[in-house]
């Protein structure tokens, strides 16, 4: 007997998942980023290149279908996917499925509330099941990948996952589902250059993939087919796009692992590789005390990964997507304000000759992890100009399934994201949002998540 493709067996999967069989933390926890999720998206809205964005897509075509979050308006559903992807990724504040390294709620949930406001009727139940099938098929794609990033995987595996998110809520039959991989396939794009340049062609790459996969799911639905050896076929996207895979673990884990419930928070504003060295930054200056003048140097020591993503040089008047993945800047920040915050990456704190001058004091370093993928161990050592040197070190950061932030951390976040709308929201609409996720199970229609954002 011929095994089942991949496509196949990612298919069953998303179409034959019932609501009863996903374990109560993995609910909880499509919840818990359900919300995040929303707010990093509401921030993004205020983030450099939104506007812009926003202007030009106004000629792509009328209509108000879709909610454009923090932004108070309608657009095309293709649109507003676009757009949403591009705002959840664009101020690096989205959660992360580590092991994967991927961001996989950016590009499927704008396509998944895009369907289900079109579509109208999806309750709360069937939006948690798809959601966490999504999550489950991006991230697999992910943790079977045996070498390092080439493509922006964020963008290309995250959109399958929006892909079978969608498809889940449209009702599609396994056959349809495996169309629908198969045209997005032929629309899967993202490219690592947009990292290595800090360019703001990355959080758009998000966009771009989610809105291709609302598309495919709507080509799919018209009968027409797609590929059907997507993932593992001699063109296909693991052979291409990540070279080397292995998709056993995923097999058996299918259905008993959710990724979901391994997804980690973004508690600061930044590339999670650059996690590890704020933390001990701020660990450290809280042990110890020291003034911001006696500061000689950080070295920031973790798998070659971090330094990839990461480590790169600082400038004196960097982008905000340059500034958020350079581990010198965030560094200077996290040393002189105690914190990173959104507004770090705004206007003059941009141009900050202190934040320059510090930030030269500041080095990543690759140890000899042979991982490609991985994130951690990570230590700091900072050297003070008296002769002290300080230690810290993390094998797990923070918000990381094995260290979760606390309730009242994540809806603190949660509020914050919020004040950075671009158009005002109403001091109720946090609490409203927060109780309607809270309950999603029981909502009847996820169009209501979507009405406190519409002021």
């Amino acid at each position: 007997m011929t095994p089942a493709l991949a496509s196949e067996r990612f298919a069953k999967h998303a179409i034959g998942t019932r609501y009863e069989d996903l374990p109560p933390d993995a609910v909880q926890q499509v919840k818990t980023f359900i919300l995040d999720t929303i707010g990093a998206g509401v921030a993004g809205s205020s983030a450099s290149g939104a506007k812009e964005l926003l202007q030009t897509t106004a000629s792509w075509g009328a209509g108000k279908q879709v909610c454009v979050w923090g932004r108070g308006k309608r657009a095309p559903a293709p649109t507003a996917t676009f757009l949403n992807g591009f705002q959840i990724h664009s101020q690096e504040f989205d959660c992360v499925h580590e092991k994967a390294v991927l961001h996989p709620m950016a590009t499927l949930l704008p396509g998944a509330f895009a369907y289900a406001e079109c579509k109208g009727g999806i309750s709360g139940r069937a939006f948690i099941v798809a959601v966490a099938v999504g999550v489950d098929v991006a991230a697999n794609l992910g943790v079977a990948a045996r070498e390092g990033l080439k493509f922006f995987r964020p963008a290309t595996s995250g959109g399958f996952g929006a892909t079978a998110a969608i498809g889940r809520l449209a009702g599609f039959d396994v056959d349809r589902l495996c169309n629908a991989f198969g045209i997005q396939y032929g629309q899967a794009s993202g490219t690592m250059q947009s990292h290595v340049e800090g360019s703001i062609v990355l959080p758009m790459q998000v966009g771009f993939n989610g809105r291709a996969a609302l598309q495919s799911c709507d080509i799919a639905a018209t009968g027409l087919t797609g590929p059907r050896d997507v993932f593992e076929g001699p063109f296909g996207y693991m052979r291409l796009f990540e070279g080397s895979w292995d998709f056993q673990p995923t097999w058996r884990g299918l259905g008993t692992r959710w990724m979901i419930s391994e997804l980690s928070h973004k508690p600061y504003p930044a590339g999670r590789a650059t996690h590890g060295g704020i933390e001990g930054i701020m660990a450290l200056r809280a042990q110890h005390a020291f003034k911001v003048e006696d500061v000689k140097s950080v070295r920031v020591i973790g798998p070659p990964l971090i330094k990839r993503l990461c480590g790169r040089p600082p400038v004196s008047a960097p982008t905000p997507n340059y500034a958020r993945l350079c581990m010198p800047f965030v560094g200077a920040k996290v040393l002189l304000h105690g914190k990173l915050d959104l507004a770090h990456y705004t206007d003059a704190e941009l141009t900050d000759s202190r934040t320059y001058e510090l930030a030269q004091r500041i080095t990543m370093e690759a140890d000899r992890n042979p991982d490609p993928n991985a994130l951690v161990p990570q230590q700091v050592i900072i050297a003070l100009n008296g002769g002290e040197e300080l230690r810290w070190g993390c094998d797990v950061m923070l918000a990381n399934p094995a260290r979760r932030l606390t309730r009242e951390q994540h809806l603190t976040k949660f509020r914050r994201c919020l004040e950075f709308a671009a158009e005002p929201l109403r001091k109720s609409t946090a609490d409203t949002l927060i109780d309607l996720v809270d309950r999603l199970e029981e909502v009847e229609d996820v169009r209501d998540l979507v009405k406190p954002l519409l002021n």
